[in-house]
């Protein structure tokens, strides 16, 4: 039997499964919270409970993280110098160091200026001891990579820094998106080499001799030292795997997935067994990047999003706070802190900023250490009071004689000081008793403690917080239908009408309005049986969903294929005939001219079959199989065939000898 261990490290829980790689049966399946300081704690918490006789049999490891993404947000990474060729950067990122030299290539990859590698050499003997790692991007160099190439050879004779070409990364048009990804890549490289070299510390630990594979932003996987060279590439891999684990589970082709998680729900499409790729690369953090990844939806609607309470006012934010269940679990004090709130006399108190909305049953507990952040005294005082046990607000005022009201805990989350604990549609659960997992008389106590406040029943307080997250849901799920058809979502008076019909079922005076989803939904996510039913009623279609459904992310994970792809682009020079006339083909393999168009064809066709399974079996691949898709413009011209230009795709798709 040959086994691989899935891996996922969510931005609440760390998922992990065992299956068996020929049936795809999982054998073995555990959550654990995932410790955002030390991801490798949550993966090791997660498999502490599978039996060291069946991790002995595990044959590959992959892993999906959140690490990319979140440290591209947070700003984290090692120190970049970034050299550009030919054009300045405009800054949209930090650097290090930066420097801009000579050289430059026109549209057609000719060559109108040399690149000053003497400029390399004193910029690099300048920068070496400030930074870590040599980020490198030519104006152009996707129609000819000679410049970059030339630059990274010059850095090589100074350092043995790590250096990344933005030719290596992307094949499309864009200077500055192209230098973005450059420079997120080379950052990201020892934050990766430090998660593998912790993730094999815990699989020597477990005595689990297996090669690992990394989940990509599109779904497919590569081995670590592909990873450890490009690291951008796993940014978003998380929903990606969702829909890879998705497609596993059901053995459905064409579904729209919707990925419950504690802090986002994710929405994403699987049209003919393959995820939807963002043509225009991913977002992240603000950047617009040339990374491939799967084109999802990212909603701030989860299990742990806050319920707040504003006076009377109750809504749903995108702000994440731990469940009071999962609190009360590591905090036991917290039900008798609960029990007390509800003693105290009722206060509606309401807030122009909602996070600084005062309520007796949200508490906070310290995150980290405060630095340089810009704090006042009382909430220094703060800090250090709930460090080793959370408190609500009015308690930690009264301990240290100061109005709650002076503590800025919406500041303090921003920084990330501290963690707010309160109701979530995870307690709801609870609460109702359709989702246990944790301590269901805390979910109880602070539904009571809201009914009592809005002056509702706890059953129509349940009853209205799940109407919430049903239209919450809803919606997101035809705002990406639409957008995903039309290109666009312009909301207008007409379009929220009827939108508001769809997602509440309430008819109007006149007319009701409904949408019909043509592809039934897979629900990814452990409460999933809880929401999604509801939501694809709503929306006339079936809601497919599975045992495993709760790690279907980890599933994903080890599901998935390594694939490999190159874009070569043909130009002729000038009218070329019916395939006749010169032309050039532009690629990562750089700059080739050619007689005829058919010649450069064949060309496109064998080297870039070469190249990527090259890269392909680089990447861990074994049995590589290889597909074409060729694109061409064309125009008539008294009945011949004028070319205006080729795109060759060529993907090379194999899976790791072990899986196969």
């Amino acid at each position: 039997m040959s086994l691989g261990l899935g891996l996922d490290t969510g931005g609440t829980y760390t998922d992990a499964v065992i299956i068996d790689l020929k049936t795809s049966t999982v054998l073995k399946k555990a959550k654990a919270l995932t410790v955002k300081e030390n991801l490798v704690l949550g993966i090791e918490n997660a498999i502490a409970g599978f039996e060291e006789e069946l991790l002995k049999q595990v044959s590959i490891v992959s892993l999906s993280s959140t690490l990319a993404t979140n440290s591209v947000v947070e700003g984290k990474g090692c120190r970049v110098g970034l050299i550009c060729i030919g054009r300045e950067f405009d800054g949209s990122i930090n650097t290090d160091e930066y420097v801009k030299i000579g050289g430059r290539h026109d549209i057609d990859g000719n060559e109108t200026e040399p690149p000053n590698t003497e400029a390399v050499a004193e910029f690099i003997k300048r920068a070496k001891e400030k930074v870590d790692c040599i980020a490198i991007t030519g104006y152009m160099s996707v129609r000819n990579p000679e410049h970059e190439i030339a630059a990274r050879e010059a850095v090589a004779k100074v350092t043995d820094a790590p250096v990344v070409c933005g030719y290596q990364l992307s094949s499309m048009l864009g200077f500055n998106e192209r230098a973005v990804t450059a420079i997120m890549n080379a950052k990201l490289i020892p934050v990766i080499k430090d998660l593998i070299r912790s993730v094999e510390k815990v699989m020597l630990n477990k005595n689990i001799n297996a090669p690992i594979m990394i989940v990509k932003g599109d779904g497919s996987i590569m081995n670590v030292k592909v990873a450890e060279d490009r690291p951008v590439e796993t940014i978003l891999c998380g929903p990606a795997a969702s829909l890879t684990g998705a497609k596993t589970l059901t053995g459905l082709n064409n579904a729209v997935v919707v990925d419950v998680g504690g802090t986002t729900t994710d929405i994403g499409i699987l049209r003919d067994g393959f995820p939807g790729i963002n043509p225009e690369g991913a977002t992240i953090g603000g950047h617009r990047t040339h990374v491939m990844a799967a084109d999802i939806s990212v909603s701030g609607i989860g299990g742990d999003s806050r319920i707040l309470l504003n006076g009377t006012n109750l809504s749903l934010t995108p702000l994440r706070v731990v469940p009071l269940c999962i609190a009360a679990s590591k905090w036991p004090e917290l039900v008798d802190d609960l029990k007390e709130a509800l003693k105290l006399p009722i206060k509606r108190r309401e807030s122009i900023d909602e996070r600084n909305v005062i309520s007796d049953a949200e508490f906070f507990t310290s995150a980290k250490p405060a630095n340089t952040e810009p704090l006042s005294s009382h909430d220094r005082e703060l800090l250090a009071l709930i460090e080793n046990r959370p408190l609500s607000l009015r308690r930690a005022g009264s301990i240290l004689s100061v109005d709650p009201k002076l503590f800025n805990v919406g500041r303090m989350e921003e920084f990330g000081l501290i963690q707010r604990i309160g109701l979530t549609p995870t307690d709801v659960l609870h609460s109702e008793g359709s989702y246990v997992e944790y301590v269901k008389e805390a979910s109880e106590l602070g539904v009571q403690f809201v009914s009592r406040i809005v002056g509702i029943s706890k059953p129509d307080l349940i009853a209205k917080v799940k109407e919430m997250v049903y239209e919450k849901i809803t919606k997101e799920i035809i705002k990406k239908v639409i957008y995903d058809e039309t290109g666009c979502f312009d909301s207008n008076a007409v379009s929220e009408n009827l939108l508001k019909k769809v997602v509440t079922g309430i008819q109007g005076r006149d007319f009701s309005c409904s949408i019909t989803l043509c592809k039934p939904i897979i629900g990814i996510g452990a409460p999933v049986n809880a929401w999604l039913p509801e939501v694809s009623r709503r929306l006339n279609t079936e809601f497919v969903s599975s045992e495993n459904s709760g790690v279907g992310n980890a599933i994903g994970a080890i599901s998935g294929c390594i694939v490999e792809s190159i874009n070569i682009l043909i130009e002729p020079n000038g009218i070329c005939l019916d395939y006749n006339g010169s032309c050039n083909a532009h690629s990562k393999m750089g700059k080739v001219k050619f007689d005829t168009i058919r010649e450069c064809l064949e060309y496109a066709k064998t080297e870039g079959a070469k190249f990527t399974e090259n890269a392909a079996i680089a990447a861990g691949a074994s049995s590589v199989t290889v597909s074409y898709d060729i694109k061409q413009r064309a125009f008539e011209v008294e009945g011949s065939k004028a070319i205006l230009d080729i795109t060759v795709s060529v993907t090379a798709t194999g899976k790791p000898l072990q899986m196969i």
